[in-house]
């Protein structure tokens, strides 16, 4: 005759549910931003994707310029193509004028940040706004669908 131990048992499905728990839903897609560029160079923001799944996305970013600060904003648009004001006292774009998501801001130059957030089907762009970035080039477009 087999004898069981209840205790086993509980344990065994215990340690079970606690796993099913602690396992996200689903992972985080993480998308790699690189902020390159001087003062008085051009300048650019590349990704490692330019279309992403909806969901949360985590953006690993680097600040690869050698003396620069730069930062990264998210930014949803209101569709494909359009075009940031850049205001001319400033050189930068007004931050309350467009829907800005989040941002990884005040990267010295060779440092890292990270962002997460959970982005909708939609266009997006991601932008450095700091004096003079955006018309240097730091802008770059990418696309969230649903699947």
């Amino acid at each position: 005759m087999k004898t069981v131990n209840p205790f086993r048992q509980l344990f065994a499905g215990l340690t079970l549910t606690a796993m099913t728990l602690a396992a996200p839903a689903f992972a985080a897609e993480t998308v790699n931003v690189e902020l390159l560029g001087e003062r008085g160079g051009a300048m650019e923001i590349t990704l490692s994707q330019d279309s992403i799944v909806a969901g949360e996305v985590t953006f690993q970013v680097s600040n690869m310029a050698m003396d620069t600060p730069h930062e990264m904003i998210v930014v949803k648009l209101d569709g494909a193509g359009q075009q940031f004001v850049v205001d001319p006292a400033s050189e930068k774009v007004d931050e309350a004028a467009v829907n800005a998501l989040g941002e990884v801001s005040g990267l010295k130059a060779t440092e890292t940040g990270e962002l997460t957030l959970t982005l909708e089907p939609g266009d997006y762009a991601l932008i450095c706004n700091l004096k003079g970035h955006v018309t240097a080039g730091m802008v770059v477009p990418f696309t969230v669908t649903a699947g």
